[in-house]
């Protein structure tokens, strides 16, 4: 059966953003699951799903003794880095629309300062693709992820002429939204002068092309639409989720295309079960580990052609009051990165009407993607009910 509409989007909490938090990555996580838990009008006790993200989130176990669930009826873990919450919503779905669970509960925090294990490079020795990573790219000492998906921004470049200027529009956005952020991590203004002259990590990677490492929880709230009919806020539609998964080998290096990504598989799936077309997307939350995988996506999610994604961002296209709004809360690159959760987050304020001074006017329609691993892709197309 398709899922459309079957599930809402009911709640959403997130902690502040920072470096050096005090708390444990579980603290935060509790802490931003309270907060979207109240958002959604319910009690801990009303949840009987949950779905914790990442390697160092609570098990469901946790969440049973901690908020006193008395009846748990689903969980569940997806191991596909920042592809997971977006998988997460089309999981969580399935279960509601399915009548096996209400109200599950989606939710990650983390510690960067904390614990060194919950760093991007750490959580990559976990993968069980790392076997190829350990043939391929560690001997030549490409381990963190910037050195990674490297060759493959670079392969893009040679094949269809992406610029670093075009990066840097994309890093531009972000922090231009960023600033209208209260709960943002980065509140300098860049140029793309500046994009061009931060220093380089591994090439064609620089400095303003890479995603932060922060501290910070976020959490949503997925529940049945007949459920969600009488809860808090107006309510936001699943109306398309898929999720894909890139060409073998696991190595990107050792890809017939280097430049090949999951969420291609997943586009068309999503697009079809929400009935949507592109032109009417009003606004875009997409997975944006760094600059490249945001112009790679637009491609494949099919704004444009394979190659035509650096001039798709150029002109002010994706900032705010531009044809298509991309990361209006400044993404990972500048809010934080909590594994796209906190895109998740801002597509339901949008579509709620909730974004103050980052509100895309009259936004009905939005998608967020996922983007993990070793390009691991998750789509859910949203609709504001």
């Amino acid at each position: 059966m398709s899922l459309r509409d079957k599930a809402c989007v009911t709640g959403i909490g997130e902690t502040a953003y920072m470096r050096g938090s005090t708390k444990t990555a579980f603290e935060l996580q509790i802490e931003s699951s309270l907060k979207a838990i109240a958002d959604a009008g319910l009690t801990p006790k009303d949840i009987d799903g949950v779905i914790p993200i990442g390697i160092v989130s609570g098990t469901a176990d946790d969440f049973i003794e901690n908020f006193g669930i008395p009846d748990l009826r689903f969980s569940a873990v997806i191991p596909h880095g920042g592809a997971s919450p977006t998988m997460a919503l089309q999981c969580a779905a399935a279960a509601v629309a399915g009548g096996v669970c209400n109200h599950v509960l989606i939710t990650f925090g983390r510690n960067v300062t904390a614990a060194a294990i919950t760093k991007a490079g750490a959580r990559i020795h976990t993968m069980p693709q790392f076997h190829y990573v350990t043939e391929f790219e560690y001997p030549m000492g490409a381990i963190a992820p910037a050195q990674l998906y490297a060759p493959m921004a670079r392969r893009h470049m040679e094949l269809y002429g992406t610029t670093v200027a075009q990066f840097g529009e994309v890093a531009v956005a972000h922090r231009e939204h960023a600033l209208l952020n209260d709960n943002a991590i980065m509140k300098k203004p860049i140029t793309l002068e500046d994009h061009a002259h931060s220093r380089m990590i591994s090439d064609p990677f620089r400095l303003l092309d890479c995603s932060l490492e922060s501290d910070g929880g976020a959490a949503c709230i997925v529940s049945a639409a007949d459920r969600a009919a009488d809860l808090k806020h107006r309510r936001v539609f699943i109306s398309g989720v898929a999720e894909g998964h890139p060409d073998s080998p696991g190595s990107i290096t050792q890809r017939p295309d280097m430049t090949s990504l999951g969420i291609k598989k997943a586009a068309a799936r999503a697009f079809a079960m929400a009935g949507v077309t592109h032109t009417d997307i009003d606004v875009a939350e997409i997975y944006d580990c760094f600059t490249y995988a945001v112009i790679r996506q637009l491609e494949d999610l099919g704004f444009c052609a394979k190659g035509e994604g650096g001039p798709f961002v150029q002109g002010g296209r994706i900032k705010l009051g531009g044809a298509l709004p991309v990361n209006t809360h400044g993404g990972l690159l500048s809010q934080a990165h909590v594994w796209g959760l906190n895109h998740i987050v801002e597509l339901v304020r949008q579509l709620r009407g909730d974004a103050g001074r980052a509100q895309v006017k009259d936004a009905e329609v939005g998608l967020v993607s996922g983007y993990g691993d070793m390009g691991d892709g998750a789509l859910a197309i949203m609709r504001r009910g």
